[in-house]
């Protein structure tokens, strides 16, 4: 029997409708974004709601995803958004 594959994690940017970018971890980052939108799962979001899921970056598993989201809250905001910027361009 092999051990089970670690569920992966994902560290995400939502957008606030004040243009702040907030960073959090998820499992599930589209199922916590509707959380965030519906003015739950984070105080950062009671005064300028959640609008855009920008930016999503799969991590091994939880231990990474944390270490990830620690590395990004220390970034600049200008780097923040090279990140996001980064994101949509790989997209299109």
């Amino acid at each position: 029997m092999s051990a089970a594959e670690p569920k992966p994690w994902f560290v995400y940017l939502v957008r606030a409708a004040n243009g702040a970018l907030y960073c959090g971890i998820s499992d599930d980052p589209q199922r916590r974004f509707v959380t965030h939108q519906s003015g739950r799962g984070a105080r950062f979001f009671h005064s300028s709601p959640a609008v855009a899921l920008v930016y999503v970056e799969a991590c091994r598993d939880k231990s990474e995803a944390l270490r990830r989201e620690r590395s990004i809250k220390q970034l600049t905001k200008k780097a923040k958004e090279a990140l996001v910027l980064a994101a949509a361009v790989q997209a299109v």
